[in-house]
């Protein structure tokens, strides 16, 4: 199964068609390091502030916001989240972490020092992905849509609706902004969706066939799939992992010649 058809399945069977595949650019990669990773860690959000790496955990029982070594990989500081809660993405808004939980329509505001808890907010729906920029906080719920929230409030101001080549893709899961375009896992596939965020267009795919494979990924469990994207943009370095995954990689993308 190659990268559109695969991208096409977990989007609800959404085909990208022959003219899509001429008019996206693909990307490949590099890897330029590998550092260790929490294989325990079913990874949900990841990000950097002031240079310093930080992700959030899923599942019942096991969710938490952590404070990540990068190089060893050692959790340096960690908030667990009551067992109720199933963890989901996150990302820096001032001196706030904000994270987000799957199915209970809650997310929670934190201290990003101390990470004592805030406050919290609510909305409607699943909570998948975070991601800000200066001006907005970025959301995804696992449908085609990525919400656009007040970085003050957090209230919902619009949406976009996310298309290639104007077919919905879905299932979009953890966020990253990166140069500008939004950066989206598509959740059980080893490809990330660049999006421009003000039309909503998939301008660019990234294939990560082949980072890791299946059979290193740590425990035989079917969701231990790519996600989890940070960018540090003060030395431009893009940083990638997965659910339960023992490695978190640097990469450099690459861009595939058309055949």
């Amino acid at each position: 199964m190659n990268i559109f058809a695969s991208v096409a399945l977990a989007a609800a069977s959404v085909t990208v068609a022959g003219a899509a595949q001429a008019a996206i650019p693909v990307y490949g990669f590099l890897v330029k390091h590998t550092y260790p990773h929490d294989p325990q860690a079913f990874t949900q959000g990841l990000f950097f502030r002031d240079g310093q790496l930080y992700e959030t955990t899923g599942r019942k029982g096991t969710s938490s916001l952590r404070k990540v070594d990068l190089k060893t990989g050692k959790v340096m500081q960690k908030k667990d989240l009551a067992d109720e809660y199933f963890g989901e993405g996150s990302t820096a808004v001032g001196d706030t972490i904000v994270g987000l939980t799957w199915q209970s329509n809650v997310g929670f505001l934190f201290d990003a020092k101390t990470f004592a808890l805030k406050g919290r907010f609510n909305y409607k729906g699943e909570g998948w992905g975070l991601a800000s920029d200066a001006h907005h906080v970025y959301m995804s719920d696992g449908s085609a849509e990525i919400r656009v929230l007040d970085p003050k409030t957090l209230d919902e101001e619009r949406r976009i609706t996310v298309t290639a080549e104007g077919k919905p893709i879905a299932r979009l899961n953890e966020l990253e902004v990166v140069d500008g375009q939004i950066f989206a896992n598509v959740w059980g596939t080893d490809v990330i969706a660049r999006i421009d965020p003000d039309s909503g267009n998939v301008v660019g795919w990234i294939d990560l066939t082949g980072l890791l494979p299946a059979g290193q990924r740590g425990t035989p469990d079917p969701d231990a799939v790519l996600n989890g994207i940070a960018y540090e943009p003060r030395q431009h370095r893009l940083y990638v992992t997965g659910k339960l995954w023992p490695k978190l990689f640097e990469i450099e993308l690459v861009p595939i010649e058309k055949r």
